[in-house]
Parts: structure tokens; C-alpha cells; sequence
């Protein structure tokens, strides 16, 4: 699903930020990205889903080279990628459910079948009855869920989570993590950035961690937990 090979990524000016990243992520996998503050993780998540573009080296996902997609079509590529933030990044201005449908609107899918479409999402997430209110009227853990339902709605192959339980307490912690795995039983190749290694023990998946922008682990469960306890 996504292949790395020899991938840095530098700003003008600024030490590379990642170095020499080299990684395989197969289709339906679920993975865990973690290190310490600055390691670059969220630059290796924009990365890969073209927010930004690597300095050297070459990155395929789903076997296209992201190097030669133009700049015109980097829409239509994230059509099969969903995203995920720690500050949900909900409009206010608009309902749960528009917020939801957001993506559908922009690619000019019919009202009704945006509606539709929407309202099957929040159901899955279990907040369907909320599909009408304001995002500022919900919790946390319910900004988060509205969060995930409209990265999924366009039926993404890949969802990309950037600390998406980093504001939550530990029980709409599991909740959301519940929600992520269920997501990736269904078929979606699922990468969660975070620093919680109580989650990374729990779920035992695949982890990789970045250390001052190189890869130097790849490993899961326990022993994933344990090389993140110098972070604490």
C-alpha cells in the first residue's frame, strides 16, 4: 500500500527533518507511527498523504510514484485517503452531518445521496440522533467520532490518525482505538501517529519509531511499549 525507499525530507535552511526513511506497509495492515516530540512524525504522515513532498528518495502508494503526480491531481488521489487530527478540525459554522458530508460536497456527489451517505457514517459511529446539532454542542469524544466519520465517509483504501486520542480520556481513548480497529478489519490500511505506549501494549500491532527523523525500530506489543518508556 505504501513503499518508501531512501525518503528525507528537509526545509531551506533546517536539518532534514527525516532521513533515509525506508518502510512497507502492506494493504489492510494496521500500524503504529511513534517516538518523541520531533522525531517527525506528522511530516511522515503528510508525506504520505501528499501534503508534502520528499526531498530525496521516491515514495509509491498503491504502486504510483507520488513524484510525478501532478499538483492537479493530488485531489483526486486523496479521494482514497481519510485523515484524522488530535483538534478534529470540525467547521462551526456547519451541522454534524454537513461537517460529515464535507468531502462529498466537494466532489459534487448529489444532496440527497451526501445526506445519505452521512447519516450511514454517523450511525456507524454511533452518533447518528446528533446528525442536526453543532459540533460545539458535543464532547470530545464525540468531535473525535464526527472526526473519523467524515475521514471514512468517501470509503477511503488508507486512514491516517495524527494523535487522535492525544485530548481524550482513557476510556474514549479505547473507544475511538475500538472504532480505528474496527475500521481496519473492514479492509482499510490504518496508520495511528501517537505517544501513548499503553495503546501500543494493548493492541500489540505493528509499530514503528522515529528517532530524530530516522526509522530505528520496527516491532509491536510489548516490546514497542517498552522502547518508548525514555519518552515519558
Amino acid at each position: 500500500m505504501i513503499q518508501m525507499f531512501h525518503v528525507t525530507k528537509a526545509y531551506p535552511g533546517d536539518p532534514a527533518v527525516l532521513t533515509d526513511i525506508n518502510l512497507d506497509i502492506d494493504k489492510a495492515e494496521f500500524v503504529f507511527l511513534t517516538g518523541p516530540s520531533g522525531a517527525g512524525k506528522s511530516t511522515l504522515l503528510k508525506l504520505m498523504f501528499l501534503a508534502e513532498r520528499p526531498s530525496k528518495g521516491q515514495i509509491l502508494i498503491a504502486g504510483r510514484n507520488i513524484a510525478r503526480v501532478r499538483e492537479s491531481s493530488i485531489p483526486y488521489l486523496r479521494r482514497n485517503i481519510g485523515v484524522v487530527f488530535q483538534d478534529f478540525k470540525l467547521l462551526p459554522t456547519r451541522t454534524v452531518a454537513e461537517n460529515v458530508g464535507f468531502t462529498l460536497d466537494v466532489l459534487g456527489v448529489s444532496r440527497d445521496e451526501v445526506r445519505e451517505r452521512s447519516l450511514k457514517m454517523l450511525r456507524r459511529v454511533g452518533l447518528e440522533h446528533k446528525a442536526d446539532v453543532s459540533p460545539l454542542k458535543l464532547s470530545g469524544g464525540e468531535q473525535q467520532r464526527v472526526s473519523l466519520a467524515r475521514a471514512l465517509v468517501n470509503d477511503p483504501a488508507m486512514l491516517l490518525a495524527d494523535e487522535p486520542t492525544g485530548n481524550l480520556d482513557p476510556a474514549l481513548t479505547v473507544e475511538i482505538m475500538d472504532l480505528l480497529c474496527d475500521v481496519n478489519a473492514r479492509g482499510t490500511t490504518v496508520i495511528v501517529a501517537t505517544h501513548d505506549a499503553s495503546l501500543i501494549e494493548r493492541y500489540e500491532k505493528r509499530t514503528l519509531r522515529l528517532e530524530r527523523g530516522s526509522l530505528v525500530a520496527d516491532t509491536r506489543g510489548e516490546k514497542a511499549a517498552k522502547l518508548m518508556a525514555h519518552d515519558q
